[in-house]
């Protein structure tokens, strides 16, 4: 069999566990009464049980696994990812289960991340190809905790809207997985495939309309790790992966940071559960939680694409490089847009 084969039935194996482990999470998680209830602030209209990322986490873990005993000199760096993401999974588990304080969530957040960047090491430098080499120097550390931190909280604050989590997710990790294959890092690529086929399975139960939630076990563990699995690489490899990840996280981070400053600006609690998100805008606007998943994830894939492309091909570096400078600036613009329009519309239809 072809690599190419190797990596499509490893990524179909993925998919098809997760698929058939959500599917049996559905049942498992109404009996104990693990269940989100709609209230003036969610985006809908139905109970739904919550903690179907638990699959994701357990396909995940198991492909690490077996990546572990496979390549054993490897052992360390992918416990670096790997055991922090567990924690991480674990409190978001109990906060399914058992709504915990912001305070409790976040130390683990940041123990995780200081574990994680402590073996890993942090992000030096980022290579931006022909545009140049940006490096971190003192600011390493700290850049890097709120890399981790950030996106393992914007993973979960963007989980509000049926498919959006699970398809950038998928996007994302593919993204990761091209970009750790091109340079050489075997073991991320092989995780970083395995969340992608497990993200894709927990589709199958959480397009719209969704039976299942992801919960705060999926979303947190699926930022926590994307974040993570760039470091992971071997160090000449982070500064040309991360900026694949970057790229494809891109409409999460914006989405994010954008609803933050506002809030924050307004006085308001950002712990405070709110529906201001642009996507949740959108829903309300009137768009399906299907255009808004698909928007995102898109968005999400063609980030990825434009910056994983020159690993492969560095004729085209500059031109795809130039194209990478203005994307962050373009998906920010579409998505404003989008949002004005659709809130244009439908104040248009309510006169």
């Amino acid at each position: 069999m072809t690599t190419i084969g190797l990596w499509c039935a490893w990524c179909l194996a993925s998919l098809v566990a997760a698929a058939l482990l959500t599917r049996g999470l559905i049942e498992w998680t109404v009996a104990r009464g693990i269940i989100d209830v709609p209230n003036a602030r969610s985006s809908h209209a139905r109970s739904t049980p919550r903690g179907g990322g638990l699959s994701i986490v357990i396909v995940v873990v198991a492909a690490a696994a077996v990546i572990g005993i496979m390549r054993p000199e490897e052992l360390l760096r992918i416990a670096g990812a790997i055991v922090p993401a567990l924690a991480i999974a674990a409190v978001s588990w109990l906060d399914d289960v058992h709504t915990l304080r912001n305070r409790t969530r976040f130390a683990v957040h940041l123990a995780a991340a200081v574990t994680a960047v402590a073996v890993l090491g942090p992000v030096t430098r980022v290579d931006l190809g022909s545009l140049g080499m940006v490096r971190f120097g003192p600011l390493a550390w700290p850049l890097t905790l709120l890399w981790i931190v950030g996106l393992t909280n914007a993973f979960n604050f963007m989980d509000g809207s049926d498919g959006i989590a699970g398809i950038t997710a998928a996007a994302v990790a593919a993204g990761i997985a091209t970009a750790a294959a091109a340079c050489g890092a075997g073991s991320v690529a092989v995780i970083a495939g395995a969340c992608a086929g497990a993200s894709l399975g927990f589709l199958t139960s959480n397009w719209q309309p969704a039976r299942i939630f992801m919960g705060d076990v999926g979303s947190a563990f699926c930022g926590f790790l994307l974040a993570v699995l760039p470091l992971a690489a071997r160090a000449d490899a982070v500064p040309e992966v991360l900026p694949v990840a970057a790229l494809a996280l891109w409409p999460f981070i914006f989405d994010t940071s954008l609803t933050l400053l506002r809030r924050l600006r307004a006085g308001e609690n950002i712990f405070q559960a709110h529906r201001s998100h642009l996507y949740q805008r959108l829903v309300i606007a009137g768009w399906s939680h299907r255009a808004v998943a698909s928007l995102y994830g898109g968005l999400a894939a063609f980030g990825a694409t434009i910056a994983a492309v020159p690993l492969f091909d560095p004729a085209v570096r500059r031109a795809t490089d130039q194209v990478a400078a203005v994307t962050p600036l373009v998906v920010a613009a579409v998505l404003v847009a989008l949002v004005m329009i659709a809130e244009r519309r439908c104040s248009r239809v309510a006169a």
